[in-house]
Formats: structure tokens, C-alpha cells, sequence
């Protein structure tokens, strides 16, 4: 038996069935864009640890930032004796997230968790209960997280009742003939049938939808979005947890906007790795909840908190957002070369290096092929190729290499996507 066969086995007599496991292998060893399993074998990794690792996997300065890190202390909990570290960091999120307005900054463990704090704020801040997000949206696994969540199976099957006063509209997807204007008349028939906007405290909107799909937010959306805020007086919380640390060509997605969120959520990508997530917002907005108020005993972790300075460093001295401008538009143009010859590949899109193809049957948007894009995912892995799938009907797969990974490691795992697809294909 092989060593990945044998530590399967032993994984679904350890493990609750609930956690799934999209393929058979285990790592061992990790370096910048490649990953080796169990029994030796290398894979080219466009998942990224799903967009956790856009700094690569075990960058030597975030190494290196850890490792000293570890040699002073682990742990005193943030809320009992603070450390230099997360001030520095906290300083250094209000300094990037785009806007002119002043900012503050609660760091806590995982992106559900920057979720959770962010509606808590809002609610704090406005005395509102509603809040309003939008089909395809993927926001966590917690309880409000997954009332916030649009999208039901896997993540809130049989989980249910979940927490009241949240909505959901549509999100305008051009392919799948959902304008911007036909959401904006949903959030009005909304107002006029269920919830007058006086009760809203928040609405929570990727700028790209993640596990949605990878469908990009039209400018216009978002601008008008920003104006039905302003008129009344709703917290624009813009969750960037999947989208953030130069994802999308910019250090964060709204900057492609001209719109400055009042929350900013952030996590994944953070800490490269390490357990970290962050909500950052205008100051007078984040201060609304009382004194002890917010918190965790595992929030700001000062191992995560050295891992993301080194990260932020990475991010700056690397130039890695402009790197996910160049991966993009080297994977846009080799799949679009694609799609003469392969019917199903429906759409294209990116935004820098946040990617998606939509697999179809006979070429057409109605007409998801979840089937095949599952097949793909496992047939990519067998040729030596870690993907990701997404989408609300499971038929987009979704491109998240490291923004370290150099074009010739691109270009091999693409080389890998197109055998796997003709293999696919021909079967």
C-alpha cells in the first residue's frame, strides 16, 4: 500500500465525514509554487492552499520572521499583555487599505471570525439588525457567516435554523444574464416587501465572488452600491478575505473601484499560512463596540502577526500585485487559445490573477458541466496538477497559483490543465 493510500485510510477512520477531502494525497514537503506527497511525487500547485499562500509556500523571509518570532515567546494573548508586533501590523493595514479615511484595525484568527466581528460592528455602529448579501457569496462557516452565505449545499445543508435579519439579492453575472440594474431592483423590492432600509446595518459584498464562482463585480455595481449606502446610512463592508494581498492585481480588490469600504475583512493570504484574519475600517465605524467588547484569546497570534509583516514586506519588495497582472494575462491567453478547440470552455475571466474558466455542454451559459470540471480536478492531480473548482453549479475551476510562481512553473502547470482537458476530452 502506498504511503498516500495508507494515510486515507487512516483519515476517514480519524476524521468526521464532514470534513471533505477533494483528493487522495498528502504533503510532506512544500516550496514557493510545487508541493511533494506522501510517496515522493511533485505537483505544480494552482490552488495556493486556496489563495493562502500568494506569497509562495514557506517564503524564506516569512521563514525567517517566524522562526524569531518563536525564539522570544508563542503566546500571552493579545487582550492581556499586547505585543509589538501586532501594533506594528495594525498600523500597517490602516496605512495600505485604500481610502482617505483614518482607520483602525481588530486582528483575529479566521476569515469567519473577521466576518462575524465585522456584522457585530456594523450593528454597533448603526443600532440596525438587517443586513443584506448577495446569491453565489461565500463568507464562512460559522453561524451568521453562514447565514450570510449564499449558496446552500455543501455549506448549509441540514445546519439550519440560522440567525435572522439576513437577505440575500442577486449578484449581477453578465454570462448568466444577471445586469446590474436587476439587482438593484431586487434590493427595492426588498425594501418594499420585507425589510425598509432604516433597519439595515450592513451590506457585506465580494468584489469578486470566491466560491461563487470568480464572477467579477461590474464597477458600476459597486459605485452604485456605495451610493445606496451613503443614502442610508447602511456599513459597506467589503469582505476582501479571498480577493486581498495583490490577488487581483492590486493590494486589494476595491482599489480596481475608486470606492473606499467602511469594513474591510481580510484573511488567507495575510499571514502566508500562519492562522490570521483582520477586519480594518474607518475608525469612528470600528470604535462603536464597548471596551472588551471584541476579542479572542487566539486573536493576533504573534507568530501569525510576524509571519504577515514579512509577508506585507514580500508583497512590497517583490512587487506581487503587478506579478498577478503578468500570471494573468500569461493563463487568460493560453486558455482563450484554448476555446476554438474545446466547446466547453464557456467563459475566461480575470481580474490580475484571480482566474476562473466555466465549463459548459455545448457552449452555452445554461448548461453547466459540473461533471466534467469534478473529473478535471482529479484527472489534473493524476498528470502532477493541484486545481481548485468553484461556482454555484460546481462548473468553474479556478486558478490561485502562488503570485511567486515563476512563468516557466506556469506554464508547465497549463501545459498540465490542456493534456488533462484533451485526456478529458477524447475519454
Amino acid at each position: 500500500m502506498s504511503a498516500n493510500s495508507d494515510l486515507h485510510e487512516r483519515r476517514a477512520a480519524a476524521f468526521t465525514r464532514g470534513i471533505g477531502a477533494m483528493l487522495p494525497i498528502y504533503i510532506e514537503r512544500g516550496r514557493n509554487a510545487e508541493l511533494w506527497d506522501a510517496d515522493g511525487k511533485r505537483y505544480v500547485d494552482f490552488a495556493g492552499g486556496i489563495a493562502v499562500v500568494n506569497s509562495g509556500h514557506v517564503h524564506p523571509k516569512v521563514a525567517a520572521a517566524v522562526q524569531r518570532q518563536l525564539e522570544a515567546f508563542t503566546h500571552t494573548c493579545l487582550m492581556i499583555t499586547p505585543y509589538r508586533v501586532a501594533v506594528e501590523l495594525a498600523e500597517r493595514l490602516n496605512a495600505i487599505l485604500p481610502g482617505p479615511t483614518p482607520k483602525k484595525t481588530l486582528l483575529v484568527t479566521t476569515g469567519a471570525e473577521a466576518i462575524e466581528n465585522a456584522i457585530k460592528i456594523a450593528r454597533a455602529h448603526t443600532g440596525r439588525p438587517g443586513v443584506i448579501a448577495f446569491g453565489g457569496g461565500f463568507h464562512g462557516r460559522t453561524y451568521m457567516a453562514m447565514a450570510l452565505t449564499g449558496k446552500v449545499m455543501p455549506y448549509k445543508l441540514g445546519f439550519g435554523p440560522f440567525p435572522g435579519d439576513v437577505y440575500h439579492v442577486p449578484f449581477p453575472i453578465e454570462y448568466h444574464g444577471v445586469s446590474v440594474d436587476a439587482t438593484f431592483e431586487a434590493i427595492e423590492q426588498l425594501f418594499k416587501y420585507d425589510l425598509e432600509p432604516a433597519r439595515v446595518a450592513a451590506i457585506v459584498v465580494e468584489p469578486v465572488l470566491g466560491e461563487g464562482g470568480f464572477y467579477i463585480a461590474p464597477p458600476e455595481f459597486i459605485q452604485r452600491l456605495r451610493g445606496l449606502c451613503n443614502q442610508y446610512g447602511i456599513v459597506m463592508i467589503a469582505d476582501e478575505i479571498q480577493t486581498g494581498f495583490g490577488r487581483t492585481g492590486r493590494m486589494f480588490a476595491m482599489e480596481h473601484y475608486g470606492v473606499e469600504a467602511d469594513l474591510t475583512t481580510m484573511a488567507k493570504s495575510l499571514a502566508g499560512g500562519f492562522p490570521l484574519a483582520a477586519v480594518v475600517g474607518k475608525a469612528s465605524i470600528m470604535d462603536a463596540p464597548t471596551p472588551g467588547g471584541l476579542g479572542g484569546t487566539y486573536a493576533g497570534s504573534p507568530i501569525a502577526c510576524a509571519a504577515a509583516l514579512a509577508v506585507l514586506d514580500v508583497m512590497r519588495e517583490e512587487n506581487l500585485p503587478e506579478r498577478a497582472n503578468h500570471i494573468g494575462q500569461l493563463v487568460t491567453k493560453r486558455l482563450r487559445a484554448l476555446q476554438p478547440a474545446f466547446e466547453c470552455i464557456g467563459e475566461v475571466r480575470a481580474l490580475g490573477g484571480m482566474i476562473a474558466v466555466e465549463l459548459v455542454k455545448g457552449g452555452d451559459a445554461p448548461g453547466p458541466d459540473a461533471e466534467l470540471t469534478k473529473a478535471l480536478v482529479q484527472r489534473a492531480a493524476v498528470n502532477g496538477l493541484i486545481l481548485l473548482s468553484c461556482g454555484v453549479y460546481g462548473n468553474v475551476i479556478r486558478f490561485l497559483m502562488p503570485l511567486t510562481a515563476d512563468d516557466a512553473i506556469v506554464a508547465e502547470g497549463l501545459d498540465i490543465f490542456e493534456r488533462s482537458l484533451r485526456e478529458l476530452a477524447v475519454a
